[in-house]
């Protein structure tokens, strides 16, 4: 017997049969598989090891004390948090050294480390009032480094007192070591300093903010006032200055830093070491429209270019540059090379490259994506990568031959695969889900894809059967000019045409219609499909996995395509009979919320109300490099920034808005809506308006996110019922 979802259900966290292991890794001795995971079925994580010569998983870490909350956290922690989108309590974060059977595992502001996966753990760096952040061990295992009160130390893995190795960035409003919220947020680097293989050397960025004004957020849903009560947030606006950033390289023993060349690029969106003992780095310049790859010469600093790409669309960043081995797989041509991505046929792809950055061969192609590379055998001469060659709403495992050659498909389950190598010994772990299975784990052979052991089956959580968690139909329909756009659909049960929500993000990056348990566990659709809803899920064109023209479409001239795109959905399925044209709904969340107030102000013909969480209501008030990828600056397109406001639009709503904020939210701030609130005032426009004193960007309170989702129905139900 399955139950109806409660609004609990919706707003509860993890999700059903989403409480999956995640961070999975091998220890480098290829011995154990680690993965942080809940056994009760929550938030709160542990370290767990499975032997991969056979055996149960079991505890190798614990989080001590308080480890199991947010309470404790400093505002520097959950703000990292923030960046990268945690939920998860406990041990959040571990990592092996590369060479050494050495764990470093960061917990609540204090750094542990632990020998082996039944070693002791031992307090190397305590808890102290300002947060050791971003801990992380050499590839010898012998050294931990971190960042405390914007500078950078190094201390022995075996204890002692800290080495500070940077200077002259405390108390000046500068970092050493730190990624600033740029790099974190849109350019998904959250690592500021960087160690060499040897050990010796550390790579760092310096950050200078000061010329930036501060933005001030007041908590004023708080019992006090003063310090603790307010933030500042040194915020760059589309259009205004960016952080100054250097790049230098100093001793593990600290003293003089060698300062690299960096002139003139704009923004430093990738750092790494070759094992010869080059830096590499890759830039952008401001209209991310080129980008460059540069090796450094430590002893003088300078800097010799090994590659651009340049994109009349943008450049979307990667993490696939990786150095080759000196194997026998390894061409000659190539000893010495890397491994490079480019969209520059449209389609991300990679190559083989020289040691000099020169083309050696190309080693994918087509109207397909490579998603990431998973590892490379340089014995053996393969390159292991997930791409959509199967279908572009799935993820699936590939190998292609260093010598070229036509791909070959390993993982043959439809889904999503997030998979993790270890070469060395033909096997990987596999988390896969799909519309139809919760996340499961696998370890698996790499060379037929035979199932060797089984380390989790989502499926196991009780409310995956308990629940009517009906998997969405995918469907695909034409947008006015005959683009091809995919959908997903919750349809109730009965015979429509039906009251119909469109469950929309829209902007450019994520794609959401997916052979993915995600789509299952989209409590909020469920619900409303359980209630006598009809939801749509749309990918419009702006959305990511389908090439750079479809994501493309939108440069400059935001919230207008997108926004036909989902009336042709909605019409589609007013053709089909199943959506009652006089009752249509639309929400979203962040480019979402913005889309559901835009839908509601061009296209009032079609959507009668929406719901606008956090939405971002002018592109001048976002920040630099998410919007100026898109948009370029206001000062060089401002017919576009005020064509794609809210705000231009507003005399067109005439449906029912809901408006939704967190009061501290430091990535769209409240004035976003606070602006489209003025505008709605003088146009004499009616609108509701729900907030969230204590909530940021993405809402953590358990009670709020049930009030939340109560909150969001009842209008539903009320505007379209």
């Amino acid at each position: 017997m399955t139950r109806p979802l409660t609004y609990e259900d919706v707003g509860t966290y993890p999700l059903p049969g989403t409480a999956a292991p995640t961070r999975v890794a091998f220890s480098p001795s290829g011995e154990h598989l680690t993965y942080l995971f809940s056994g009760a079925g929550s938030l709160v994580q542990s370290l767990y090891a499975k032997p991969t010569a056979g055996g149960p998983a079991e505890v190798c870490v614990v989080p001590p004390g308080a480890g199991d909350t947010e309470a404790g956290l400093s505002l520097e922690e959950k703000l990292r948090r923030e960046r990268l989108r945690e939920r998860g309590l406990g041990v959040t974060r571990y990592a092996w050294a590369k060479d050494s059977e050495r764990l470093c595992v960061p917990i609540s502001g204090a750094v542990y480390v632990q020998d082996g996966v039944g070693g002791e753990l031992r307090e190397v760096v305590p808890k102290a009032a300002q947060p050791a952040l971003d801990a992380r061990l050499s590839a010898c295992g012998e050294w931990l480094a971190f960042v405390r009160e914007a500078e950078l130390y190094v201390v022995s893995a075996s204890g002692g007192e800290p080495l500070q190795v940077t200077s002259g960035a405390r108390g000046t409003g500068k970092t050493h070591g730190l990624a600033d919220y740029i790099a974190e947020e849109e350019m998904h680097r959250h690592a500021g300093y960087w160690w060499d293989e040897a050990g010796e050397r550390l790579a760092f960025t310096e950050v200078d903010e000061t010329h930036i004004p501060e933005y001030r957020i007041l908590h004023q849903g708080s019992d006090s006032v003063g310090e603790g009560a307010e933030e500042n947030h040194r915020y760059p606006f589309a259009g205004a200055a960016n952080p100054k950033v250097r790049l230098g390289v100093v001793a593990r023993t600290g003293g003089e830093v060698t300062w690299l060349d960096l002139e003139g690029e704009e923004y430093l969106a990738r750092v790494q070491w070759l094992p010869d003992g080059r830096v590499l780095a890759q830039t952008q310049d401001r209209a991310q429209c080129l980008l460059r790859l540069f090796a450094f010469d430590l002893g003088s600093g300078q800097r010799s270019e090994l590659l651009r790409e340049t994109s009349e669309v943008w450049i979307n960043l990667h993490d696939m540059l990786r150095p080759l081995g000196e194997g026998a797989g390894v061409p000659s041509e190539a000893q010495g090379g890397f491994l490079w991505a480019s969209e520059a046929s449209g389609f991300m792809h990679l190559s083989l490259r020289a040691a000099d950055g020169s083309l050696v061969r190309e080693l994918t192609s087509g109207e397909w994506q490579v998603d990431g590379l998973a590892g490379i055998d340089s014995e053996a001469g393969l390159v292991y990568f997930t791409a959509t060659a199967a279908d572009v709403r799935e993820q699936q495992l590939y190998s292609v031959s260093l010598a070229g050659g036509e791909p070959r498909r390993i993982t043959q389950t439809p889904g999503l695969h997030s998979v993790t190598l270890d070469v060395k010994r033909g096997q990987f772990a596999d988390l896969c889900h799909s519309r139809a299975q919760p996340p499961r784990l696998t370890l698996r052979s790499l060379t037929d894809d035979a199932e060797l052991a089984v380390l989790h089956e989502g499926s196991a959580d009780p409310r995956v059967a308990e629940l009517d968690l009906s998997p969405p139909r995918m469907v695909t329909l034409s947008a006015h000019d005959g683009t091809t756009l995919h959908a997903a659909l919750y349809e109730p049960e009965g015979q429509g045409p039906f009251p119909t929500v469109v469950n929309v993000y829209g902007g450019p990056g994520p794609q959401r219609v997916q052979e993915s348990w995600g789509m299952s566990v989209d409590l909020r659709s469920q619900l409303l499909r359980q209630r006598g809803f009809l939801v749509i899920r749309l990918d419009n064109r702006g959305s990511a996995r389908r090439g750079l023209a479809f994501e493309g479409a939108i440069k400059h001239d935001m919230g207008d395509l997108e926004v036909r795109d989902q009336v042709a959905g909605v019409e589609w399925l007013v053709e089909q009979g199943l959506a009652d044209k006089e009752r249509v709904g639309i929400y979203g969340w962040s480019y979402g919320g913005y889309m559901s107030a835009m839908a509601l102000a061009r296209a009032p013909e079609v959507f009668k109300a929406g719901v606008a969480g956090a939405p971002v209501t002018h592109w001048d008030g976002y920040d630099t490099h998410y919007t100026e990828r898109y948009m370029g600056t206001p000062q060089l397109n401002p017919e576009g920034y005020e064509r794609s406001s809210v705000m231009a639009h507003v005399e067109g709503i005439k449906g029912a808005l809901l408006l939704i904020h967190g009061l501290i939210d430091e990535n769209v701030h409240f004035r976003h809506t606070a602006r489209l609130i003025n505008a709605l005032i003088r146009a004499r426009k009616p609108y509701e308006l729900l907030l969230f004193p204590d909530e940021r960007h993405m809402p953590r309170g358990v009670a709020d996110r049930i009030y939340l989702e109560e909150r969001i129905a009842a209008f539903f139900a009320r505007e379209l019922g």
